[in-house]
Protein backbone atom coordinates (compact mmCIF):
# COMPACT_ATOMS: atom_id res chain seq x y z
CA UNK A 1 0.00 0.00 0.00
CA UNK A 2 1.37 3.40 -0.95
CA UNK A 3 2.10 5.97 1.73
CA UNK A 4 -0.37 8.77 2.31
CA UNK A 5 -1.72 10.98 -0.43
CA UNK A 6 -3.95 14.00 -0.04
CA UNK A 7 -6.84 12.04 -1.48
CA UNK A 8 -6.48 8.95 0.73
CA UNK A 9 -7.65 10.04 4.15
CA UNK A 10 -7.03 6.66 5.77
CA UNK A 11 -3.34 6.60 4.87
CA UNK A 12 -2.94 10.20 5.99
CA UNK A 13 -4.43 9.46 9.43
CA UNK A 14 -2.34 6.30 9.69
CA UNK A 15 0.80 8.41 9.12
CA UNK A 16 -0.23 10.79 11.89
CA UNK A 17 -1.16 8.05 14.35
CA UNK A 18 2.08 6.12 13.82
CA UNK A 19 4.12 9.27 14.35
CA UNK A 20 2.11 10.26 17.44
CA UNK A 21 2.36 6.78 18.96
CA UNK A 22 6.11 6.75 18.42
CA UNK A 23 6.39 10.10 20.19
CA UNK A 24 4.18 9.07 23.14
CA UNK A 25 5.08 5.43 23.73
CA UNK A 26 7.76 4.15 21.36
CA UNK A 27 7.77 0.41 20.83
CA UNK A 28 4.37 -0.20 22.38
CA UNK A 29 1.24 -1.42 20.51
CA UNK A 30 -0.74 1.44 18.97
CA UNK A 31 -4.22 1.82 20.46
CA UNK A 32 -7.19 3.01 18.39
CA UNK A 33 -10.56 3.19 20.09
CA UNK A 34 -14.31 3.24 19.54
CA UNK A 35 -17.16 3.51 22.00
CA UNK A 36 -20.75 2.34 21.60
CA UNK A 37 -23.72 2.56 23.94
CA UNK A 38 -26.16 -0.38 23.64
CA UNK A 39 -28.99 1.85 24.89
CA UNK A 40 -31.09 1.03 21.83
CA UNK A 41 -30.66 -0.05 18.21
CA UNK A 42 -27.06 0.65 17.18
CA UNK A 43 -27.61 2.39 13.87
CA UNK A 44 -25.61 3.09 10.74
CA UNK A 45 -24.49 6.44 12.11
CA UNK A 46 -22.92 4.64 15.08
CA UNK A 47 -21.11 2.36 12.63
CA UNK A 48 -18.97 5.34 11.61
CA UNK A 49 -17.67 5.42 15.19
CA UNK A 50 -16.31 1.92 14.55
CA UNK A 51 -15.42 2.07 10.85
CA UNK A 52 -13.21 5.16 11.11
CA UNK A 53 -10.72 3.71 13.64
CA UNK A 54 -11.07 0.26 12.07
CA UNK A 55 -9.87 1.52 8.69
CA UNK A 56 -7.00 3.45 10.27
CA UNK A 57 -5.98 0.54 12.53
CA UNK A 58 -6.16 -1.85 9.58
CA UNK A 59 -3.90 0.40 7.50
CA UNK A 60 -1.43 0.53 10.40
CA UNK A 61 -1.45 -3.29 10.57
CA UNK A 62 -0.94 -3.53 6.81
CA UNK A 63 2.26 -1.57 7.30
CA UNK A 64 3.51 -4.13 9.81
CA UNK A 65 2.90 -2.24 13.07
CA UNK A 66 1.25 -3.84 16.09
CA UNK A 67 -2.08 -2.11 16.55
CA UNK A 68 -5.14 -2.89 18.67
CA UNK A 69 -8.62 -1.51 18.03
CA UNK A 70 -10.55 -1.49 21.31
CA UNK A 71 -14.34 -1.29 21.25
CA UNK A 72 -15.63 -0.04 24.56
CA UNK A 73 -19.21 -1.02 25.30
CA UNK A 74 -20.73 1.71 27.47
CA UNK A 75 -23.09 -0.85 28.98
CA UNK A 76 -22.74 0.54 32.51
CA UNK A 77 -24.38 3.81 31.44
CA UNK A 78 -27.79 4.62 32.83
CA UNK A 79 -30.94 3.62 30.97
CA UNK A 80 -32.16 7.06 29.85
CA UNK A 81 -35.38 6.57 27.98
CA UNK A 82 -37.66 3.92 26.51
CA UNK A 83 -37.16 3.77 22.72
CA UNK A 84 -40.12 3.86 20.36
CA UNK A 85 -41.90 0.52 20.07
CA UNK A 86 -40.98 -0.75 23.55
CA UNK A 87 -43.56 -1.28 26.29
CA UNK A 88 -43.82 2.04 28.22
CA UNK A 89 -43.69 0.06 31.47
CA UNK A 90 -39.92 -0.19 30.92
CA UNK A 91 -39.78 3.40 32.20
CA UNK A 92 -39.57 1.92 35.73
CA UNK A 93 -36.00 0.94 34.85
CA UNK A 94 -34.84 4.45 33.91
CA UNK A 95 -31.69 5.22 35.88
CA UNK A 96 -30.46 1.61 36.14
CA UNK A 97 -27.30 0.36 34.39
CA UNK A 98 -28.12 -0.96 30.92
CA UNK A 99 -26.95 -4.42 32.01
CA UNK A 100 -29.49 -4.38 34.86
CA UNK A 101 -32.47 -3.58 32.63
CA UNK A 102 -34.51 -6.55 31.34
CA UNK A 103 -34.22 -7.21 27.61
CA UNK A 104 -37.20 -6.15 25.47
CA UNK A 105 -40.19 -8.52 25.51
CA UNK A 106 -39.57 -11.75 23.63
CA UNK A 107 -35.78 -11.39 23.63
CA UNK A 108 -33.59 -14.38 24.48
CA UNK A 109 -30.79 -12.18 25.83
CA UNK A 110 -29.94 -11.70 29.49
CA UNK A 111 -30.44 -7.96 29.60
CA UNK A 112 -31.07 -4.80 27.60
CA UNK A 113 -27.42 -4.21 26.71
CA UNK A 114 -26.77 -7.74 25.45
CA UNK A 115 -29.94 -7.62 23.33
CA UNK A 116 -28.73 -4.57 21.41
CA UNK A 117 -25.09 -5.65 21.29
CA UNK A 118 -25.86 -8.95 19.58
CA UNK A 119 -26.92 -7.79 16.09
CA UNK A 120 -24.06 -5.28 16.00
CA UNK A 121 -21.54 -7.96 16.89
CA UNK A 122 -22.84 -10.19 14.07
CA UNK A 123 -22.65 -7.30 11.62
CA UNK A 124 -19.09 -6.41 12.64
CA UNK A 125 -18.02 -10.02 12.16
CA UNK A 126 -19.59 -10.14 8.69
CA UNK A 127 -17.79 -6.92 7.80
CA UNK A 128 -14.40 -8.30 8.86
CA UNK A 129 -13.90 -5.77 11.67
CA UNK A 130 -11.46 -7.04 14.30
CA UNK A 131 -11.44 -5.48 17.76
CA UNK A 132 -10.93 -6.13 21.47
CA UNK A 133 -14.22 -5.65 23.27
CA UNK A 134 -14.32 -4.06 26.73
CA UNK A 135 -17.50 -4.11 28.84
CA UNK A 136 -17.64 -1.11 31.16
CA UNK A 137 -19.98 -3.07 33.44
CA UNK A 138 -17.27 -5.68 33.88
CA UNK A 139 -14.56 -3.06 34.34
CA UNK A 140 -16.39 -1.05 36.99
CA UNK A 141 -17.93 -3.94 38.93
CA UNK A 142 -14.58 -5.76 39.05
CA UNK A 143 -12.90 -2.72 40.57
CA UNK A 144 -10.56 -2.34 37.59
CA UNK A 145 -10.71 1.45 37.78
CA UNK A 146 -10.54 1.70 41.58
CA UNK A 147 -7.25 3.63 41.67
CA UNK A 148 -8.46 5.97 38.93
CA UNK A 149 -11.75 6.60 40.77
CA UNK A 150 -10.02 7.37 44.07
CA UNK A 151 -7.58 9.64 42.26
CA UNK A 152 -10.42 11.53 40.55
CA UNK A 153 -12.15 12.01 43.89
CA UNK A 154 -8.94 13.40 45.41
CA UNK A 155 -8.61 15.75 42.45
CA UNK A 156 -12.28 16.74 42.45
CA UNK A 157 -11.65 20.42 43.10
CA UNK A 158 -9.35 20.67 40.10
CA UNK A 159 -11.85 18.76 37.92
CA UNK A 160 -14.66 21.01 39.14
CA UNK A 161 -12.65 24.09 38.18
CA UNK A 162 -12.11 22.75 34.67
CA UNK A 163 -15.81 21.92 34.27
CA UNK A 164 -16.73 25.34 35.61
CA UNK A 165 -14.99 26.98 32.65
CA UNK A 166 -17.54 25.36 30.38
CA UNK A 167 -20.75 25.32 32.44
CA UNK A 168 -21.91 28.67 31.08
CA UNK A 169 -21.14 27.44 27.56
CA UNK A 170 -23.16 24.30 28.27
CA UNK A 171 -26.16 26.41 29.24
CA UNK A 172 -25.76 28.54 26.12
CA UNK A 173 -25.47 25.39 24.03
CA UNK A 174 -28.60 23.88 25.57
CA UNK A 175 -30.52 27.10 24.93
CA UNK A 176 -29.29 27.25 21.36
CA UNK A 177 -30.32 23.64 20.81
CA UNK A 178 -33.93 24.63 21.49
CA UNK A 179 -33.84 27.11 18.60
CA UNK A 180 -34.00 26.09 14.94
CA UNK A 181 -30.42 25.32 13.97
CA UNK A 182 -28.83 25.33 10.55
CA UNK A 183 -25.52 23.90 9.47
CA UNK A 184 -23.71 24.14 6.22
CA UNK A 185 -23.95 21.05 4.09
CA UNK A 186 -22.19 20.26 0.83
CA UNK A 187 -21.15 23.29 -1.14
CA UNK A 188 -21.89 25.57 1.83
CA UNK A 189 -25.64 25.09 1.57
CA UNK A 190 -27.64 25.27 4.77
CA UNK A 191 -28.87 21.88 5.97
CA UNK A 192 -31.51 22.18 8.68
CA UNK A 193 -31.78 18.36 8.85
CA UNK A 194 -28.17 18.15 10.05
CA UNK A 195 -28.90 20.62 12.83
CA UNK A 196 -31.95 18.68 13.98
CA UNK A 197 -29.89 15.51 13.90
CA UNK A 198 -27.14 17.12 15.97
CA UNK A 199 -29.64 17.90 18.71
CA UNK A 200 -31.08 14.39 18.54
CA UNK A 201 -27.66 12.77 18.55
CA UNK A 202 -26.52 14.81 21.54
CA UNK A 203 -29.66 13.79 23.39
CA UNK A 204 -29.18 10.16 22.40
CA UNK A 205 -25.57 10.06 23.52
CA UNK A 206 -26.35 11.62 26.87
CA UNK A 207 -23.35 13.91 26.51
CA UNK A 208 -25.38 17.10 26.68
CA UNK A 209 -27.63 16.16 29.59
CA UNK A 210 -25.27 14.08 31.78
CA UNK A 211 -25.07 15.10 35.46
CA UNK A 212 -21.46 16.29 35.78
CA UNK A 213 -21.30 15.69 39.55
CA UNK A 214 -22.13 19.14 40.92
CA UNK A 215 -24.22 18.97 44.10
CA UNK A 216 -25.23 21.17 47.02
CA UNK A 217 -22.58 19.53 49.22
CA UNK A 218 -19.86 20.15 46.67
CA UNK A 219 -18.48 18.53 43.54
CA UNK A 220 -18.11 14.74 43.34
CA UNK A 221 -17.19 13.04 40.02
CA UNK A 222 -18.41 9.62 41.22
CA UNK A 223 -22.05 8.57 40.91
CA UNK A 224 -23.15 5.50 42.90
CA UNK A 225 -26.00 3.26 41.85
CA UNK A 226 -28.43 2.85 44.75
CA UNK A 227 -28.02 -0.46 46.58
CA UNK A 228 -31.81 -0.70 47.04
CA UNK A 229 -33.44 0.47 43.78
CA UNK A 230 -30.33 0.02 41.57
CA UNK A 231 -30.86 3.44 39.97
CA UNK A 232 -28.53 6.41 39.77
CA UNK A 233 -31.03 8.85 41.26
CA UNK A 234 -28.44 9.43 43.95
CA UNK A 235 -26.74 12.49 45.40
CA UNK A 236 -23.37 12.30 47.14
CA UNK A 237 -23.60 14.23 50.41
CA UNK A 238 -20.14 13.71 51.88
CA UNK A 239 -16.76 12.14 51.13
CA UNK A 240 -13.67 11.62 53.27
CA UNK A 241 -10.41 11.33 51.33
CA UNK A 242 -8.57 9.55 54.11
CA UNK A 243 -11.09 6.79 54.85
CA UNK A 244 -12.80 6.91 51.41
CA UNK A 245 -16.15 6.95 53.23
CA UNK A 246 -18.79 8.17 50.78
CA UNK A 247 -22.33 9.04 51.87
CA UNK A 248 -25.23 9.34 49.49
CA UNK A 249 -29.01 9.65 49.43
CA UNK A 250 -31.37 8.33 46.78
CA UNK A 251 -34.71 9.63 45.54
CA UNK A 252 -36.20 6.28 46.52
CA UNK A 253 -35.61 7.27 50.17
CA UNK A 254 -32.56 5.13 50.82
CA UNK A 255 -29.34 6.57 52.22
CA UNK A 256 -26.08 4.93 53.27
CA UNK A 257 -22.34 5.32 53.64
CA UNK A 258 -19.94 3.06 51.74
CA UNK A 259 -16.15 2.82 51.47
CA UNK A 260 -15.19 3.84 47.95
CA UNK A 261 -12.01 1.77 48.28
CA UNK A 262 -14.31 -1.28 48.31
CA UNK A 263 -17.44 -0.06 46.50
CA UNK A 264 -17.98 -1.36 42.96
CA UNK A 265 -21.54 -0.22 42.24
CA UNK A 266 -21.14 3.15 40.57
CA UNK A 267 -19.13 4.99 37.96
CA UNK A 268 -17.41 8.23 37.16
CA UNK A 269 -19.60 10.85 35.49
CA UNK A 270 -19.22 10.79 31.71
CA UNK A 271 -17.04 13.87 31.26
CA UNK A 272 -14.52 12.37 33.68
CA UNK A 273 -15.03 8.73 32.75
CA UNK A 274 -14.02 9.23 29.10
CA UNK A 275 -10.64 10.95 29.72
CA UNK A 276 -9.92 8.49 32.56
CA UNK A 277 -10.31 5.64 30.09
CA UNK A 278 -8.15 7.37 27.46
CA UNK A 279 -5.38 7.54 30.02
CA UNK A 280 -5.95 3.99 31.32
CA UNK A 281 -5.93 2.40 27.83
CA UNK A 282 -3.29 4.70 26.31
CA UNK A 283 -5.58 5.63 23.40
CA UNK A 284 -3.77 7.40 20.56
CA UNK A 285 -6.62 7.64 18.03
CA UNK A 286 -10.37 7.97 18.55
CA UNK A 287 -12.87 9.87 16.39
CA UNK A 288 -15.84 11.71 17.83
CA UNK A 289 -19.27 12.66 16.57
CA UNK A 290 -20.44 16.20 15.93
CA UNK A 291 -22.28 16.24 19.27
CA UNK A 292 -19.01 15.57 21.16
CA UNK A 293 -16.85 18.28 19.59
CA UNK A 294 -18.64 21.58 20.19
CA UNK A 295 -17.38 23.96 22.95
CA UNK A 296 -18.10 22.47 26.37
CA UNK A 297 -18.76 19.01 24.96
CA UNK A 298 -17.35 15.76 26.28
CA UNK A 299 -14.38 15.55 23.90
CA UNK A 300 -13.30 19.14 24.46
CA UNK A 301 -13.68 19.06 28.25
CA UNK A 302 -12.15 15.60 28.39
CA UNK A 303 -9.09 16.90 26.60
CA UNK A 304 -8.57 19.47 29.36
CA UNK A 305 -9.16 16.95 32.14
CA UNK A 306 -6.75 14.34 30.78
CA UNK A 307 -3.99 16.96 30.43
CA UNK A 308 -4.48 18.83 33.71
CA UNK A 309 -5.59 15.98 35.98
CA UNK A 310 -4.44 12.63 34.56
CA UNK A 311 -1.19 14.08 33.23
CA UNK A 312 -1.23 12.74 29.71
CA UNK A 313 -2.59 13.66 26.28
CA UNK A 314 -5.97 13.10 24.65
CA UNK A 315 -6.23 10.98 21.51
CA UNK A 316 -6.00 12.56 18.10
CA UNK A 317 -8.88 11.94 15.76
CA UNK A 318 -11.38 13.61 13.46
CA UNK A 319 -14.92 14.77 13.98
CA UNK A 320 -17.17 12.56 11.88
CA UNK A 321 -20.30 13.76 10.15
CA UNK A 322 -23.76 12.25 10.08
CA UNK A 323 -24.84 9.27 8.04
CA UNK A 324 -28.30 9.42 6.50
CA UNK A 325 -30.66 7.05 4.78
CA UNK A 326 -32.08 7.74 1.32
CA UNK A 327 -35.48 9.31 1.78
CA UNK A 328 -35.28 9.34 5.59
CA UNK A 329 -34.18 11.78 8.31
CA UNK A 330 -30.81 11.55 10.05
CA UNK A 331 -30.41 8.91 12.71
CA UNK A 332 -30.44 8.94 16.48
CA UNK A 333 -30.62 5.60 18.30
CA UNK A 334 -32.52 7.12 21.21
CA UNK A 335 -35.53 7.44 18.89
CA UNK A 336 -35.63 3.79 17.86
CA UNK A 337 -36.80 2.41 14.54
CA UNK A 338 -33.73 3.46 12.54
CA UNK A 339 -31.83 1.12 10.19
CA UNK A 340 -28.90 -0.75 11.70
CA UNK A 341 -25.80 -2.31 10.09
CA UNK A 342 -27.57 -5.66 10.35
CA UNK A 343 -30.48 -4.21 8.36
CA UNK A 344 -28.12 -2.89 5.69
CA UNK A 345 -26.31 -6.22 5.42
CA UNK A 346 -29.60 -7.91 4.61
CA UNK A 347 -29.81 -5.97 1.34
CA UNK A 348 -26.16 -5.31 0.45
CA UNK A 349 -22.87 -7.19 0.61
CA UNK A 350 -20.36 -6.35 3.33
CA UNK A 351 -17.70 -4.96 0.92
CA UNK A 352 -20.22 -2.46 -0.50
CA UNK A 353 -21.20 -1.26 2.98
CA UNK A 354 -17.52 -0.91 3.94
CA UNK A 355 -16.90 1.04 0.73
CA UNK A 356 -19.55 3.62 1.58
CA UNK A 357 -17.59 4.52 4.73
CA UNK A 358 -14.09 4.13 3.24
CA UNK A 359 -14.60 6.38 0.22
CA UNK A 360 -15.74 9.45 2.19
CA UNK A 361 -13.57 11.47 4.57
CA UNK A 362 -14.96 11.36 8.12
CA UNK A 363 -16.13 14.99 7.98
CA UNK A 364 -18.19 14.32 4.85
CA UNK A 365 -21.77 13.23 5.35
CA UNK A 366 -23.31 10.62 3.07
CA UNK A 367 -26.42 8.53 2.70
CA UNK A 368 -26.98 4.79 2.62
CA UNK A 369 -29.64 3.67 0.18
CA UNK A 370 -32.54 1.50 1.19
CA UNK A 371 -34.64 2.69 -1.75
CA UNK A 372 -34.16 2.45 -5.53
CA UNK A 373 -30.87 4.33 -5.17
CA UNK A 374 -29.23 1.08 -4.06
CA UNK A 375 -29.31 -0.07 -7.67
CA UNK A 376 -27.33 2.98 -8.78
CA UNK A 377 -24.85 2.44 -5.93
CA UNK A 378 -24.26 -1.12 -7.07
CA UNK A 379 -23.81 0.08 -10.69
CA UNK A 380 -21.15 2.51 -9.43
CA UNK A 381 -19.48 -0.22 -7.37
CA UNK A 382 -19.35 -2.61 -10.33
CA UNK A 383 -18.03 0.14 -12.62
CA UNK A 384 -15.23 0.84 -10.12
CA UNK A 385 -14.25 -2.83 -10.15
CA UNK A 386 -13.97 -2.72 -13.95
CA UNK A 387 -11.83 0.44 -13.78
CA UNK A 388 -9.50 -1.22 -11.28
CA UNK A 389 -9.19 -4.27 -13.51
CA UNK A 390 -8.27 -2.18 -16.56
CA UNK A 391 -6.01 0.16 -14.60
CA UNK A 392 -8.06 3.34 -15.12
CA UNK A 393 -9.18 3.90 -11.51
CA UNK A 394 -7.92 6.93 -9.59
CA UNK A 395 -5.50 6.04 -6.73
CA UNK A 396 -7.90 7.16 -4.00
CA UNK A 397 -10.76 5.15 -5.55
CA UNK A 398 -8.54 2.09 -5.83
CA UNK A 399 -7.48 2.49 -2.19
CA UNK A 400 -11.10 2.72 -1.03
CA UNK A 401 -11.96 -0.41 -3.04
CA UNK A 402 -9.04 -2.28 -1.49
CA UNK A 403 -10.13 -1.28 2.03
CA UNK A 404 -13.67 -2.39 1.23
CA UNK A 405 -12.80 -5.82 -0.10
CA UNK A 406 -9.99 -6.91 2.21
CA UNK A 407 -8.35 -6.27 5.58
CA UNK A 408 -4.86 -6.95 6.85
CA UNK A 409 -6.16 -10.43 7.75
CA UNK A 410 -7.34 -11.30 4.25
CA UNK A 411 -10.09 -11.01 1.66
CA UNK A 412 -13.76 -10.64 2.55
CA UNK A 413 -16.25 -13.07 1.07
CA UNK A 414 -17.71 -11.90 -2.22
CA UNK A 415 -20.05 -13.12 -4.95
CA UNK A 416 -18.22 -15.36 -7.47
CA UNK A 417 -20.26 -14.05 -10.42
CA UNK A 418 -21.58 -10.59 -9.53
CA UNK A 419 -24.41 -9.99 -11.99
CA UNK A 420 -25.89 -6.46 -11.94
CA UNK A 421 -27.89 -5.92 -8.76
CA UNK A 422 -30.74 -4.25 -10.67
CA UNK A 423 -30.97 -7.29 -12.97
CA UNK A 424 -31.09 -9.71 -10.04
CA UNK A 425 -33.68 -7.55 -8.30
CA UNK A 426 -35.87 -7.45 -11.40
CA UNK A 427 -35.65 -11.21 -11.85
CA UNK A 428 -36.50 -12.16 -8.27
CA UNK A 429 -39.25 -9.52 -8.29
CA UNK A 430 -40.93 -11.44 -11.11
CA UNK A 431 -40.09 -14.99 -10.01
CA UNK A 432 -40.88 -14.21 -6.34
CA UNK A 433 -37.79 -16.20 -5.37
CA UNK A 434 -38.62 -19.40 -7.29
CA UNK A 435 -35.13 -20.90 -7.68
CA UNK A 436 -35.75 -23.00 -10.80
CA UNK A 437 -37.36 -20.12 -12.67
CA UNK A 438 -34.67 -17.71 -11.46
CA UNK A 439 -31.90 -20.01 -12.71
CA UNK A 440 -33.62 -20.35 -16.11
CA UNK A 441 -33.74 -16.59 -16.54
CA UNK A 442 -30.19 -15.95 -15.34
CA UNK A 443 -28.90 -18.69 -17.65
CA UNK A 444 -30.49 -16.88 -20.60
CA UNK A 445 -28.77 -13.58 -19.84
CA UNK A 446 -25.58 -14.69 -21.59
CA UNK A 447 -26.11 -17.94 -23.54
CA UNK A 448 -22.39 -18.10 -24.41
CA UNK A 449 -21.48 -18.14 -20.71
CA UNK A 450 -24.61 -19.28 -18.88
CA UNK A 451 -25.08 -19.31 -15.13
CA UNK A 452 -25.15 -22.97 -14.15
CA UNK A 453 -25.90 -22.62 -10.44
CA UNK A 454 -27.50 -19.94 -8.32
CA UNK A 455 -24.59 -20.31 -5.90
CA UNK A 456 -22.46 -18.48 -8.47
CA UNK A 457 -24.63 -15.39 -7.95
CA UNK A 458 -24.81 -15.54 -4.16
CA UNK A 459 -24.79 -13.76 -1.76
CA UNK A 460 -25.66 -10.85 -4.08
CA UNK A 461 -28.76 -12.66 -5.34
CA UNK A 462 -30.00 -13.19 -1.78
CA UNK A 463 -29.38 -9.53 -0.90
CA UNK A 464 -31.35 -8.37 -3.96
CA UNK A 465 -34.21 -10.71 -3.12
CA UNK A 466 -34.28 -9.43 0.46
CA UNK A 467 -34.35 -5.85 -0.81
CA UNK A 468 -37.29 -6.61 -3.09
CA UNK A 469 -39.30 -8.35 -0.37
CA UNK A 470 -38.59 -5.92 2.49
CA UNK A 471 -37.94 -2.48 0.99
CA UNK A 472 -39.96 -2.20 -2.22
CA UNK A 473 -43.60 -1.19 -1.60
CA UNK A 474 -46.24 -3.63 -2.81
CA UNK A 475 -47.58 -1.14 -5.35
CA UNK A 476 -44.13 -0.95 -6.95
CA UNK A 477 -43.69 -4.70 -7.27
CA UNK A 478 -43.91 -6.25 -10.73
CA UNK A 479 -46.94 -8.43 -11.41
CA UNK A 480 -46.97 -10.04 -14.84
CA UNK A 481 -50.41 -10.41 -16.40
CA UNK A 482 -51.93 -13.86 -16.31
CA UNK A 483 -54.00 -13.28 -19.46
CA UNK A 484 -53.67 -10.94 -22.45
CA UNK A 485 -55.31 -7.52 -22.32
CA UNK A 486 -57.68 -8.30 -25.20
CA UNK A 487 -59.36 -4.89 -25.05
CA UNK A 488 -56.06 -3.05 -25.43
CA UNK A 489 -54.87 -5.42 -28.16
CA UNK A 490 -58.10 -4.92 -30.13
CA UNK A 491 -57.71 -1.14 -29.97
CA UNK A 492 -54.21 -1.04 -31.48
CA UNK A 493 -53.56 0.68 -34.78
CA UNK A 494 -51.49 -0.65 -37.67
CA UNK A 495 -48.22 0.98 -36.49
CA UNK A 496 -48.54 -0.51 -33.01
CA UNK A 497 -49.43 -3.94 -34.39
CA UNK A 498 -46.40 -3.81 -36.68
CA UNK A 499 -44.12 -2.96 -33.77
CA UNK A 500 -45.34 -5.99 -31.83
CA UNK A 501 -44.88 -8.21 -34.91
CA UNK A 502 -41.30 -7.01 -35.40
CA UNK A 503 -40.53 -7.72 -31.76
CA UNK A 504 -42.09 -11.20 -31.78
CA UNK A 505 -40.39 -12.13 -35.06
CA UNK A 506 -37.00 -11.32 -33.55
CA UNK A 507 -37.43 -12.98 -30.14
CA UNK A 508 -35.74 -16.30 -30.88
CA UNK A 509 -32.78 -14.76 -32.69
CA UNK A 510 -32.20 -12.16 -29.97
CA UNK A 511 -32.94 -14.24 -26.85
CA UNK A 512 -30.20 -12.90 -24.54
CA UNK A 513 -29.86 -9.76 -22.47
CA UNK A 514 -27.69 -8.06 -25.09
CA UNK A 515 -29.78 -9.31 -27.99
CA UNK A 516 -33.10 -8.23 -26.51
CA UNK A 517 -31.65 -4.83 -25.68
CA UNK A 518 -30.79 -4.33 -29.36
CA UNK A 519 -34.19 -5.65 -30.40
CA UNK A 520 -36.44 -3.49 -28.23
CA UNK A 521 -34.48 -0.32 -29.06
CA UNK A 522 -34.25 -1.33 -32.72
CA UNK A 523 -37.95 -1.92 -33.49
CA UNK A 524 -38.89 1.81 -33.62
CA UNK A 525 -35.77 2.45 -35.73
CA UNK A 526 -36.77 -0.18 -38.28
CA UNK A 527 -40.29 1.26 -38.37
CA UNK A 528 -38.78 4.66 -39.16
CA UNK A 529 -36.81 3.19 -42.05
CA UNK A 530 -33.49 3.27 -40.18
CA UNK A 531 -30.90 0.60 -39.45
CA UNK A 532 -31.28 -1.11 -36.04
CA UNK A 533 -27.96 0.38 -34.92
CA UNK A 534 -28.73 3.94 -36.04
CA UNK A 535 -28.19 6.73 -33.52
CA UNK A 536 -31.48 7.89 -32.05
CA UNK A 537 -32.94 11.29 -32.86
CA UNK A 538 -35.26 13.23 -30.52
CA UNK A 539 -38.24 12.02 -32.59
CA UNK A 540 -36.99 8.45 -32.42
CA UNK A 541 -36.64 8.64 -28.65
CA UNK A 542 -40.30 9.65 -28.41
CA UNK A 543 -41.26 6.65 -30.57
CA UNK A 544 -39.16 4.35 -28.38
CA UNK A 545 -40.78 5.61 -25.18
CA UNK A 546 -44.24 5.09 -26.73
CA UNK A 547 -43.30 1.54 -27.77
CA UNK A 548 -41.89 0.73 -24.34
CA UNK A 549 -45.02 2.00 -22.59
CA UNK A 550 -47.16 -0.23 -24.82
CA UNK A 551 -45.04 -3.28 -23.95
CA UNK A 552 -45.25 -2.51 -20.22
CA UNK A 553 -49.03 -2.14 -20.40
CA UNK A 554 -49.41 -5.45 -22.21
CA UNK A 555 -47.00 -7.32 -19.94
CA UNK A 556 -47.46 -5.80 -16.44
CA UNK A 557 -50.45 -3.45 -16.72
CA UNK A 558 -48.66 -0.13 -16.17
CA UNK A 559 -46.50 2.33 -18.11
CA UNK A 560 -43.18 1.48 -16.43
CA UNK A 561 -41.40 -1.49 -14.90
CA UNK A 562 -38.07 -3.32 -14.83
CA UNK A 563 -35.77 -2.88 -17.79
CA UNK A 564 -37.55 -4.44 -20.75
CA UNK A 565 -34.82 -6.90 -21.82
CA UNK A 566 -34.72 -8.31 -18.28
CA UNK A 567 -38.51 -8.34 -18.09
CA UNK A 568 -38.83 -10.23 -21.39
CA UNK A 569 -36.30 -12.84 -20.27
CA UNK A 570 -38.09 -13.21 -16.95
CA UNK A 571 -41.54 -13.60 -18.52
CA UNK A 572 -40.27 -16.18 -21.02
CA UNK A 573 -40.72 -16.30 -24.80
CA UNK A 574 -43.92 -18.36 -24.81
CA UNK A 575 -45.69 -16.15 -22.29
CA UNK A 576 -44.47 -12.99 -24.05
CA UNK A 577 -46.03 -14.25 -27.30
CA UNK A 578 -49.29 -14.99 -25.51
CA UNK A 579 -49.50 -11.59 -23.79
CA UNK A 580 -48.56 -9.70 -26.96
CA UNK A 581 -51.34 -11.37 -28.91
CA UNK A 582 -49.31 -13.68 -31.14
Amino acid sequence: MAQSTEADWVSRFADEVIAEAERRAPGKPIVCASGLSPSGPIHLGNLREVMTPHLVADEIRRRGHECVHILSWDDYDRFRKVPAGIDPSWSEHIGKPLTSVPAPPGSSYANWAEHFKAPMLRALEEMGIEFRAISQTEQYTAGTYRDQILFAMRERERIDAILDRYRTKDKDKAAAAKKPQQQKGKGGKVDAEDAAAAEAAAEGSGAATEDDGKAAAGYFPYKPYCSVCDRDLTTVTAYDDETTALSYTCQCGHSETVRLSEHNRGKLVWKVDWPMRWAYEGVVFEPSGVDHTSPGSSFVVGGQIIREVFGTEPPIGPMYAFVGISGMAKMSSSKGGVPTPADALEIMEAPLLRWLYARRKPNQSFKIAFDQEIQRLYDEWDALKRKIEDGSAQPADAAAYSRATRTASGELARTPRPLPYRTLASVVDITTGHDEQTLRILSDLDPDNPVTSLDETRPRLDKAERWITTQVPAEQRTRVREEPDTELLASLGDTERESLRLLLDGLDEHWSLEGLTSLVYGVPKVQAGLAPDAKPTPELKVAQRTFFALLYQLLVGRDTGPRLPTLLLAVGADRVRKLLGA
